[in-house]
């Protein structure tokens, strides 16, 4: 059929009345169920978008409000104020002053001018590279510097930065310094305890943080506060034992004594002997808690507390207490010391002068060596253990202040009889100079010995009995002899005062061997001796020159501190003393 047939075709159908679908050319061949395919899947879409709206209106609404939230609003954290610490009498040792942090958002700061920057960088005292290596990172928030003072950081607000912010936080301030900090210690930037009574108090100190909930706008600043979730509760005060007056004069003396004998360091401390607290404590080296920047681990050192050594004859006064206690000897006692020199198996035992016969009391004013070896093999080795572990020797103390180290008593068990002399003159034992200060109360006291405290006692502590009051008395008198002219120890006398103690002179061990130039020199001593109130022990370490006995190096130390402290409290004077009598060095028999 041809195109013009087919044409008249159609217009003569449309004129018949037929339909233009039923046109065989424009009839439609799809089979019926895609239409209801299609029908169906735009029906589960529309069904799933009910769903989907019905979970997120409905069901959803607290997880959608919280994310909400996080877009606009933080919780912010309410610094706690650290407690103060002070000494006895209220004097502020540390405090808490407020600071900032500065934190950045390093996004809000691609485009910040360059000269603003550097404006910056100069305020916190950083370099144009570090600040730009900080705001390199990829982090959504980083700190630029904490415990930036107020006016710097009010300095760089009016920088007009946007991302730059800040956040209250506090800084501590120690007012005396290198003076106290062996004892107060410090805190790190996050206001945590790092050593002394800071670290040991820390959980007292530290209070407890508050936080509240505000909405912030896009460029962090705060435009409502919601609620408060928790408020701050500041830390409690500490009162220490310590007396700010009598710390310093034993920092000072303490100093004056490295520098003049050249030693490596010294260290001091001081003992209230009724109430067992400690007024004094000092270290040289030391250093400022309020720029460690420069700190070393020798100036770190607490020597009073962590520095164990032997302390050699100051030890003879324990020895020669509980052979009159078990009554094996009495003060008049006469022992032979011979001409200086005693063989013990394959050892030699020296006194540095030959005494000959001699009574007890002589033994401990001379400090011979041989005397309180005799008097200590006469003892059972036990009853020495049980002496030296009953005043604290070798035992790990409790006072409440890190650090502190047992020292070391060996067991009586493995003791020869050369090693059982030596421990009775202060060598094979090691101690730290505040046991060695605490031990001496049994002869201060009336033969009891009480804890120790770092905080204000109220109170005075219930002793332990070592030894009997009588035994006590005997021991007291003993140990003024050594003060007094033909002592061991005259250059520690008070003028005014009574005092008595001990000196020692110990070799340092270096390579296993007792080294003949390293020394340790020290006092342990009581005033006043009427009715003695403080005990105050020194040491002196590695003194050069000539001058190293403990007589000569710790001795004058505690006579300018036990001098200064006794009119520090106000304590009547006992003697009649003027002046310091110091006999002609020919005739003064060094230990």
């Amino acid at each position: 059929m041809s195109r013009g047939s087919s044409l008249n075709s159609s217009r003569v159908a449309a004129a018949k009345g037929v339909p233009f679908s039923k046109s065989p050319v424009l009839a439609v061949r799809l089979p019926v169920w895609r239409s209801r395919v299609v029908l169906f899947v735009l029906f589960a879409a529309f069904a799933a978008l009910a769903g989907r709206a019905l979970w997120l209106q409905g069901l959803s609404t607290q997880f959608l409000q919280k994310q909400g939230e996080i877009r606009y609003a933080r919780t912010i954290d309410l610094p706690a104020t650290r407690g103060k610490i002070t000494d006895r009498d209220g004097q502020v040792l540390a405090s808490s002053l407020p600071v900032k942090a500065i934190w950045a958002i390093p996004d809000d700061l691609q485009n910040a001018p360059k000269d603003k920057l550097k404006e910056l960088a100069r305020l916190l005292e950083i370099s144009d590279f570090e600040l730009q290596k900080k705001l390199d990172s990829d982090r959504s928030f980083v700190y630029l510097k904490r415990q930036v003072e107020p006016e710097v950081a009010e300095q760089i607000a009016k920088l007009g930065l946007e991302g730059i912010q800040t956040r209250k936080e506090y800084k501590r301030y120690y007012p005396q310094g290198e003076v106290t900090t062996h004892v107060v210690g410090f805190t790190n930037v996050e206001d945590v305890g790092q050593e002394s009574m800071e670290l040991a108090q820390q959980k007292n100190l530290v209070g407890q943080p508050g936080s509240r909930r505000v909405i912030k706008d896009r460029l962090g600043r705060i435009v409502e506060d919601i609620q408060s979730v928790r408020e701050p509760h500041d830390g409690k005060d500490l009162t220490l034992s310590i007396d700010s007056k009598i710390q310093y004069i034993a920092f000072t003396q303490v100093k004056d004594a490295v520098e003049k004998f050249h030693a490596k360091a010294g260290a001091a401390v001081v003992l209230d002997v009724h109430t067992g607290e400690v007024l004094a404590l000092a270290n040289w080296p030391t250093y400022n808690p309020n720029d460690r920047s420069k700190l070393t681990g020798e100036q770190l050192r607490n020597r009073v507390m962590t520095d164990t050594f032997e302390p050699g004859s100051s030890l003879k006064p324990f020895t020669v207490g509980l052979a009159l206690d078990e009554k094996r000897i009495t003060p008049h006692s006469m022992f032979d010391t011979g001409n200086g020199a005693m063989v013990i198996a394959d050892h030699v035992i020296h006194d540095t002068h030959p005494h000959f016969v001699i009574d007890v009391q002589t033994i401990i004013q001379k400090s011979s060596n041989i005397g309180t070896s005799k008097i200590a093999l006469g003892m059972p080795a036990q009853d020495m253990w049980e002496m030296f572990t009953k005043v604290g020797f070798g035992q790990q103390p409790k006072w409440g202040f890190p650090g502190a180290v047992a020292g070391r008593v060996r067991p009586y068990k493995s003791w020869r009889p050369v090693e059982q002399a030596n421990m009775s003159f202060g060598q094979g034992i090691s101690v730290s100079l505040i046991q060695l200060a605490r031990a001496y109360m049994i002869f201060a006291r009336d033969g009891d010995i009480i804890p120790l405290s770092f905080q204000k006692v109220h109170e005075a502590p219930h002793g332990t009995q070592v030894i009997s009051p009588k035994t006590a008395a005997q021991m007291r008198e003993m140990l003024e002899m050594v003060t007094q002219p033909g002592g061991s120890a005259v250059k520690a006398q008070v003028p005014g005062y009574r005092v008595g103690g001990k000196t020692g002179t110990a070799q340092k061990v270096v390579n296993g061997r007792y080294s003949q130039t390293k020394y340790i020199g020290n006092f342990v001593g009581m005033a006043p001796m009427t009715n003695p109130r403080f005990i105050i022990a020194v040491m002196i370490d590695e003194p050069g020159g000539p001058v190293h006995v403990g007589g000569d190096v710790a001795g004058p130390v505690f006579s300018a501190l036990a001098a200064n402290a006794l009119r520090a409290k106000n304590v009547t004077p006992d003697s009649t003393l003027t002046h310091i009598i110091i006999p002609d060095k020919a005739a003064q028999e060094k230990m």
